[in-house]
């Protein structure tokens, strides 16, 4: 089962890397279309005779020029097989967990490894859901794929551990409450900081901004679209992260004798609250621009980040499970 599991991550990576690809073709010939709106009504001007002293009439539209309908229906194409890649891809990931945990006898959230395996999937389950509601944003799947690359692999190059047994300061039922709703609010903040970025990216499009990184967003859905769905997300994921806090904080005081330690985790988690509970402030405030707000939900996700990776790799306390060595 534990080689298993190592098999299908590699695959779910690789399929991961396909969908990215497939978004990038779509990304590139997605300019098709804008090509042919743009050429309509230079169209209807010359069939209502303006510009020319006869030729096409609005009995007879000028015909699309082949090339542009045949670049539309290939970056359709792509982002149909790019969308089914992801799905594919989610699978694959599914499985690795599950097969995981059946060959550790426990639920798969016992190290680093494990922890980013399920927060990442559940952001790309999250993104499908998403997307099955909203297709129209379909083409933010080449950041979100690209993270799930870049995640995935550094969880399989670099973080991967063999399968050994819970240390027993997790062997509790708290273990399954606590990091359940942690790791399901991880994910969807993943998610969040997807549509945060390309807001951030796509606003300054808009604005007027032709530079790097702006002119990555012109072909992503608009700002409004994105900044709405980036405060859903986090809405949504805030109270589960609170529900979270205060489950680990009672598991502490079952376990340690202590609900509040200023452990470093404990105090980095503490920060991110506060950072996300800043952010839904300033959102519900309507004298803070939403370029501020979501600059505080990236943020948010950056002390996530830390608290992952920096404090598990260069702090040691009683949270100390990273599982590195």
């Amino acid at each position: 089962m534990s080689a298993l599991s190592d098999n299908l991550v590699t695959f779910a990576i690789l399929t991961y890397l396909i969908a990215m690809i497939s978004h990038a073709v779509e990304y590139a010939l997605g300019n098709a279309r804008t090509r042919v709106a743009v050429a309509s009504p230079a169209r209807e001007l010359v069939g209502a005779g303006v510009g020319g002293g006869g030729g096409v009439t609005p009995e007879q539209p000028a015909p699309v020029p082949p090339s542009f309908d045949a670049s539309a229906r290939r970056a359709r194409i792509a982002g149909l097989i790019a969308v089914g890649a992801t799905a594919l891809a989610a699978v694959l990931h599914l499985a690795a967990l599950v097969t995981r945990g059946l060959a550790a006898d426990r639920m798969p959230w016992g190290n680093m490894y494990e922890f980013v395996l399920t927060v990442t999937f559940i952001g790309v389950a999250a993104w499908l859901v998403v997307l099955w509601k909203r297709p129209s944003l379909r083409k933010l799947g080449l950041f979100l794929t690209l993270v799930m690359v870049l995640l995935v692999a550094t969880a399989e190059l670099v973080l991967y551990v063999p399968i050994v047994p819970l240390v027993p300061a997790l062997n509790s039922y708290w273990f399954v409450i606590h990091v359940s709703t942690i790791v399901f609010a991880s994910g969807i903040f993943l998610l969040g900081a997807v549509p945060a970025v390309g807001f951030l990216m796509r606003n300054g499009y808009e604005q007027g901004k032709r530079s790097f990184p702006y002119t990555l967003a012109k072909r992503l859905p608009g700002a409004v679209g994105l900044e709405r769905l980036t405060f859903a997300l986090h809405a949504f994921a805030f109270p589960v992260f609170t529900f979270a806090v205060i489950a680990g904080a009672i598991w502490a005081e079952a376990a340690w004798g202590r609900p509040w330690g200023w452990d470093p985790k404990e105090t980095w988690a503490f920060i991110s609250w506060v950072v996300y509970a800043g952010y839904l402030h300033a959102r519900a405030t309507p004298s803070v621009k939403r370029n501020v707000a979501t600059w505080i939900a990236v943020l948010g996700f950056l002390t996530m980040l830390m608290n992952l990776f920096g404090v598990n790799i260069f702090f040691t306390g009683l949270h100390s499970y990273g599982g590195l060595s």
